[in-house]
């Protein structure tokens, strides 16, 4: 296959290092500043002594590199700064996506597209308008990365490895996400059997904060590390054709009672993308907050140019 990533940014250049060491496919770095996705992509191509896979990595500063890709990643664009609002950076995003949705329509219409990009469910949403492909090529990467979240502070909480935690979250891949306890297991029993209440409403308040935090200690960026990771599995799951139950935003056309929008629920990806919309039973509280969290992208839809 090949697998182009679009932006040599933090994000971008470890999710092509995660891509290459698992031998996914042909990897190729694509970034505006061509001088720094080569330098990026030699010094990848470096670290393969260690890793011991024979993977190389290609480079470019031309959008054309992407032609014919199965798989493009797309993590360009501005990172969120502390205090930046979604309106602000929507403002900076939009017009970058937009080019790169047509350019990806005339050079990879039969790719499918993970839109990493923030504010990811709306970039999301933007990416398949001017694409102009189907609902099941194009998805964004948020709640699995929140879902990564909420595991990790659950396992600090109850010292189970998080390897061990199914956690599930659903939503804006924001602070409006909707972590799901209910559909959260520690070793296969129930977290309500583990915490309290009050604890686990702690830890999803945590898991909702979890980036805003990050961002304000790094300063000038925001995380990287987990996200990478979080876009390789994507591929991976789409790449190996493995028929996964991910959390991904996708496009709803009546799931959840919610129609034309993108928000963060569980799919099956495979070698199609997006094989399946898992609808989860939610009950009544549940159904409310994820019809709000969807509503509070409404207004950002309505600005997309």
């Amino acid at each position: 296959m090949k697998i182009s990533v679009i932006g040599a940014g933090n994000v971008g250049s470890l999710a092509a290092l995660h891509i290459a060491r698992q031998d996914l496919g042909e990897v190729v770095l694509l970034d505006i500043a061509g001088a720094l996705a080569r330098g990026k992509a030699l010094d990848l191509e470096d670290a393969c002594a260690h890793l011991r896979v024979p993977y190389r990595i290609a480079a470019s500063d031309n959008i054309s590199c992407i032609q014919d890709s199965d798989i493009i990643v797309i993590t360009a664009g501005f990172a969120r700064k502390p205090g930046m609002t979604r309106e602000e950076l929507f403002d900076k995003n939009s017009q970058i996506l937009k080019d790169l949705s047509s350019a990806i329509k005339k050079h990879a219409p039969g790719s499918i597209v993970i839109v990493v990009t923030n504010p990811l469910d709306v970039m999301t949403y933007l990416v398949l308008r001017y694409t102009g492909f189907a609902p099941a090529k194009v998805l964004g990467m948020g709640v699995s990365l929140d879902a990564a979240r909420f595991s990790n502070l659950i396992s600090q909480a109850t010292t189970v490895p998080a390897q061990d935690i199914e956690a599930v979250v659903v939503g804006t891949h924001g602070e409006g996400m909707l972590p799901l306890p209910r559909f959260t297991y520690v070793k296969g029993i129930a977290l309500d059997e583990f915490l309290d209440d009050a604890q686990v409403q702690l830890l999803c308040q945590k898991t909702r904060e979890r980036g805003k935090e990050i961002v304000s200690f790094l300063g000038t960026g925001s995380a990287f590390f987990a996200p990478s990771l979080c876009i390789a599995d994507l591929v991976s799951a789409i790449a190996k054709d493995q028929k996964r139950t991910i959390g991904v935003s996708t496009l709803l056309r009546g799931e959840y009672g919610l129609k034309n929008i993108c928000i963060g629920v569980p799919c099956i990806l495979g070698k199609s993308g997006i094989e399946k919309v898992i609808e989860l039973k939610l009950n009544a509280s549940e159904t409310a907050a994820l019809t709000q969290s969807a509503e509070s992208l409404r207004a950002l839809i309505t600005r997309i140019p």
